[in-house]
């Protein structure tokens, strides 16, 4: 094979081409609000549509419940009358008694439709969002905190609870309550009806001012709660290494501090919101007391009779429990519109298309042919590029090795190939089609990839290695399980493939998650392997194994290894150098050292083991 040159990296002042697709960039800070998104209330409802019927239900039991309720007054006022004219009470009685019945039976009746309603949405708001985030494009995920996200799948839709059957639905029965009391209260007596509603007015006018603190507190609670939940998750994420550096206690200062931030921007917000609830508490008081006054004056004057007076004060004092729902709905949107904006802000991060499941290739699929076509790639405009044309051929079957320094773009080549980023311009081909053109989801079925970091998820070992093929069969999983010499592992865990692996592995050794990782991605029998440092924790033996079933799998599919050890690279049919963001030569392992004084450097002093 004759070496392949290619033409130095251009120089840094050189301008980068963008026609065609564009390079990514950093996605926008995720608590920002996008223009155009329309009102919060509008979205609220988008989360309350599916259970609408369960809320007007619940809504409806509450009305009645406080129908019923207001006809008590009314109640007592015939009751003091039958008490002044010397009639009999039996009746009267009775009309109380059962009131007060229904009223016992249908609260709790509501109150649970409502609840259950409110969980409905928030199962529903959640489900939504974490649909979204296990689809967000690998840019977006980068630019943004795991445990932040986190918080808006758990503590903010949790909120929509809240503001569904406390704001809305307490909006709307209470001021209903409020409306059918106040017309009650100009039946039985427009003057103290006048002086009730002065006092109230006075008050609303300071509830308003009070509002308008509680919006602002309550976003910064949300935003304070998102923050300690990043910087816990950052902590116990690398609990080891933190231990390790006995960072401990600076850690546990700075998750301390957020926590302390929380606590804050909590008791700011809840400042406000018992000034308001106490405000509106203060104004019945002041109103019942100028009713008692006002009206007994009425009542020595004789314009009104004492059960009109009874009546009128039993309706100022039901007037507490719309005017708290008043309030306590204004309280609960503000905190609720605060969890909105943050999930909508989670929602609009760039995701991809949701899509049907697609099949894994067939066994005896013919393996792919790939080619790089002067592509350029960047992680953000900010940053320096780290492909400035890069261009090379991969023929179908066989193995082709990727060697450089470190930074040269190596790993980055994969995450093309996977669709992680786009490239800023150039044109990637699979099988002479454009990977733009390709179902995202179809590309990736086609393809098995191993990363530097060979990362496993928490539950068993079975469910590790069927997690890219749940469907395969027990001789498949044994199949592989030789190839990647993890049948002695298997045989010396206590309950076999069940057995736990812990939070992210840690129950296994380094070797043992890469081993696992690489069944993984060959049960999914694919047409194109990606291994990036596939072997760089196993021992001598192990990787002598695992290069011979890469070999041997290069003899029926096309793979690209990305390796840093001689005695991998050795094996390969073509080997791609890449310096600078591009591929300065193309050869075998022979020719390389001939021709390319890079190459000849690398393999004299970098790579970490000797052919053998």
């Amino acid at each position: 094979m004759d070496t392949q040159r290619v033409p130095p990296p251009a120089p840094p002042g050189a301008a980068e081409p963008s026609p065609g697709r564009i390079a990514p960039s950093a996605a926008a800070p995720v608590a920002a609000e996008a223009a155009g998104d329309g009102p919060v209330w509008r979205a609220l409802l988008g989360y309350l549509r599916p259970s609408w019927r369960w809320l007007v239900a619940g809504g409806l039991l509450s009305l009645l419940t406080g129908a019923v309720g207001l006809t008590l007054p009314l109640a007592a006022r015939e009751l003091v009358g039958d008490l002044g004219a010397d009639r009999p009470l039996a009746g009267a009685l009775a009309t109380m008694t059962a009131l007060v019945v229904i009223t016992a039976a249908l609260g709790p009746l509501g109150e649970y439709v409502l609840r259950r309603t409110g969980e409905s949405i928030v199962l529903t708001a959640r489900r939504r969002l974490v649909s979204h985030l296990l689809r967000l494009r690998i840019p977006a995920a980068d630019q943004t905190e795991p445990g932040d996200l986190m918080t808006r799948v758990t503590s903010d839709t949790t909120l929509l609870r809240q503001v569904a059957t406390d704001s809305l639905v307490g909006t709307v029965t209470g001021g209903l309550t409020l409306l059918a009391s106040v017309a009650l209260m100009a039946v039985l007596d427009p003057v103290l009806l006048a002086i009730t509603l002065g006092v109230l007015a006075l008050s609303g006018a300071v509830v308003r001012l009070v509002m308008s603190r509680v919006s602002r507190a309550s976003a910064a609670v949300q935003e304070s709660v998102g923050a300690m939940g990043a910087a816990l998750e950052r902590v116990l994420g690398a609990l080891r290494t933190v231990k390790a550096s006995g960072a401990e206690h600076r850690e546990e200062a700075a998750v301390h501090g957020a926590a302390e931030d929380s606590w804050r921007a909590g008791v700011h917000a809840a400042k406000w919101l018992s000034l308001a609830g106490h405000t509106a508490e203060l104004t019945l008081q002041i109103a019942f007391f100028t009713v008692l006054a006002v009206g007994g004056a009425r009542v020595a004057a004789g314009a009104i009779d004492v059960g009109t007076l009874i009546a009128f004060l039993m309706y100022v004092y039901y007037l507490v429990l719309p005017l708290q729902q008043l309030v306590g709905a204004a309280g609960q949107y503000q905190v609720g519109a605060a969890a909105v904006a943050r999930i909508r802000a989670a929602e609009r991060l760039p995701a991809e298309p949701a899509g049907p499941a697609v099949p894994l290739p067939a066994p005896g699929a013919p393996p792919a042919a790939l080619e790089f076509r002067d592509v350029r790639f960047r992680y953000g405009p900010e940053l320096p590029p780290v492909h400035r044309g890069l261009t090379f051929a991969v023929p179908a079957r066989g193995m082709t090795a990727f060697v450089g320094p470190s930074g040269a773009g190596k790993t980055t080549v994969f995450s093309l190939i996977e669709r992680f980023y786009e490239p800023g311009s150039g044109t990637i081909l699979l099988d002479g089609r454009d990977l733009a053109d390709w179902d995202v989801a179809e590309l990736r079925a086609a393809i098995g990839y191993v990363e530097q970091d060979a990362p496993v998820l928490s539950g068993s070992l079975r469910d590790n290695l069927l997690l890219g093929h749940p469907g395969a069969s027990d001789h498949e999983l044994r199949r592989v399980l030789r190839t990647a010499r993890l049948d002695g592992l298997v045989a010396r865990l206590p309950a076999g493939l069940d057995s736990l692996v812990g939070h992210r592995g840690t129950k296994l050794s380094g070797g043992e998650r890469q081993r696992v990782a690489i069944a993984r991605a060959l049960l999914r029998r694919p047409r194109l392997l990606l291994l990036d440092e596939a072997t760089s924790q196993l021992d001598a033996v192990n990787e002598a194994a695992l290069r011979d079933t890469v070999a041997e799998a290069a003899r029926t599919t096309t793979v690209l290894v990305v390796a840093h050890r001689l005695s991998t690279v050795t094996l390969a049919d073509r080997i791609v150098v890449v310096d600078g963001g591009v591929a300065r030569a193309v050869g075998t392992h022979a020719e390389l050292v001939a021709a390319d004084p890079l190459y000849a450097e690398l393999a004299a002093t970098q790579f970490l083991a000797a052919a053998p």
